[in-house]
């Protein structure tokens, strides 16, 4: 098509090569027996109806890891013990289970999940933990459910953690921020003694 002796343009030549592209790739996994994508989709078909299950799924190993946390709080950090009675008049009932570093760490509020790796991120570094008993203290016997009679040892921490806050980007705009920062969490060790019945003569 022409107007005034000027040939026009219909479409820009960046344009026309990803048409030229495209139109190659397609006549030519059409045409050559390639069976890259259905090939793929079949076997996953294959494999959902042969186990009775869903397709593969990719999982982010960040909700892994949020299930294996889960897990890992419930069983060490969530239930109250119960121990048996303790003998002997002079018997030593303090409190001997402080808070262990991880313990202090999975209660600080979580400020450095997510992001993405090189990208945004925030780090803890160079991390001290000071925990210091504030409550020490053994309750009257008492009945509670499911337990029976026991007596309630109340074991109270204040744990102060110093640690290097670190804030790094790298994209767009690449900057790393450190800020010294100093946070105090309270954790409660509590734990049940059964009441042991009176003295009886042998």
């Amino acid at each position: 098509m022409y107007l005034k002796g000027k040939k026009m343009k219909m479409f820009p030549k960046h344009t026309r090569n990803l048409l030229l592209i495209a139109c190659l790739c397609f006549g030519t996994m059409t045409n050559s027996g390639c069976k890259l994508v259905s090939g793929f989709w079949g076997v996953v078909h294959g494999f959902s109806v042969f186990w009775k299950t869903t397709p593969l799924i990719p999982v982010s190993p960040y909700w892994q890891q949020l299930v294996e946390d889960t897990y890992w709080e419930e069983e060490r950090y969530s239930k109250v013990p119960i121990l048996d009675p303790i003998e002997g008049e002079h018997a030593p009932i303090i409190c001997l289970d402080p808070p262990s570093p991880d313990e202090v760490i999975r209660a600080l509020p979580d400020k450095t999940s997510g992001g993405f790796a090189f990208l945004a991120e925030t780090q803890r570094n160079n991390v001290r933990i000071v925990v210091e008993p504030i409550v020490d203290k053994l309750e009257e016997c008492r009945f509670y459910p499911l337990v029976g009679p026991a007596r309630l040892h109340k074991c109270h921490y204040k744990c102060t953690i110093y640690y290097d806050k670190v804030i790094r980007s790298t994209w767009p705009i690449p900057f790393t921020h450190k800020d010294e920062t100093v946070e105090v969490v309270y954790i409660d060790h509590d734990y049940l003694i059964r009441c042991a019945g009176p003295a009886t003569d042998q």
